[in-house]
């Protein structure tokens, strides 16, 4: 028991590092992501947003740093939400049957979101802040705890789980094209000895199951930052109701294709994001003395 109990603890610990890694090296991507998937929120904007304007625009108004703004509670987050879906997969999926590999994936998604959507809401807001700078404005949170201290006492304990009705969802959607395609990828290429258990085996695999959870994902994605970057301040005016009122409003005034707003710089995130995750991962298994994913 204390051994089994000491493997979790490890592959645990070797997710979270996995993670920090790859979020570390892809969150310039990730930021771009986010200002254009809010930038449709602003006519004006709208016209001239995208990944390339959006990140040289970054650069211009709040230096190189800029593109990190966030970073630490996405860090934060990887402690939680990373650790949580990948034990909770590989413990279900060996015990179900093949066929609900997607299932067990979403669920796993659901779990370690539920858990970790705190830190993802302070990301987001402190990733949109940096565009009220670039337009002469203040911005709402001087950092991580003065934005977790501020969202207490302004929206209440609860608030800190603004959008996670959204931010589930996308945790579904995620996790059942990343985990389920990634592992389901991995073990066909490796049965029709396309390769070995190798580096090229999990860079195929993680392009495949980066472009599936990208493409499910997205619509889930945009409504989940714009619901999350919404303040209930009393003294602003609330934009969206609800999830829902942000699916129809967005449609309604941007267009269907709105919902796939920034799906290449996240699907530019997600494949290298996803490479640098499971190389690692795979290689501090191996390491450990514990077996491929």
């Amino acid at each position: 028991m204390d051994r089994k109990k000491g493997n979790i603890y490890l592959q645990a610990s070797l997710t979270a590092i996995s993670a920090m890694v790859a979020e570390t090296a892809t969150f310039p991507i990730d930021i771009t992501k986010t200002r254009l998937q809010l930038y449709g929120e602003s006519i004006s904007a709208a016209s001239r947003a995208h990944a390339f304007r959006t990140a040289i625009d970054i650069v211009k108004g709040e230096g190189l740093m800029g593109l990190y703004k966030g970073l630490s509670p996405a860090l934060i987050r990887h402690l939680f939400y990373t650790p949580i879906r990948i034990a909770c997969y590989e413990n279900l999926r060996n015990a179900a049957p093949e066929g609900n590999k997607a299932l067990i994936g979403g669920v796993s998604g659901i779990l370690g979101q539920i858990v970790a959507s705190p830190a993802d809401l302070i990301k987001v807001r402190l990733q949109a802040d940096g565009r009220l700078v670039n337009q002469g404005l203040q911005p709402r949170y001087k950092g991580t705890m003065d934005a977790l201290i501020t969202v207490v006492r302004i929206e209440g304990f609860w608030g800190l789980w603004k959008g996670v009705f959204p931010n589930v969802q996308r945790a579904f959607l995620v996790n059942m094209g990343e985990l389920a395609i990634y592992d389901h990828a991995k073990q066909l290429i490796l049965r029709k000895q396309i390769c070995d258990d190798n580096i090229y085996a999990h860079t195929l695999s993680s392009i495949m199951s980066g472009l599936s959870a990208t493409t499910l994902s997205c619509p889930a994605d945009v409504v989940k930052t714009r619901m999350m970057n919404q303040s209930t301040h009393r003294e602003c005016t609330a934009v969206y109701r609800n999830s829902f009122d942000c699916l129809m409003k967005t449609v309604k005034i941007e267009g269907i294709w709105a919902l796939w707003k920034g799906f290449f710089p996240t699907w530019a995130r997600l494949g290298p994001w996803q490479f640098m995750f499971w190389v690692s991962y795979e290689k501090l298994r191996s390491l450990a003395g514990l077996s491929s994913f």
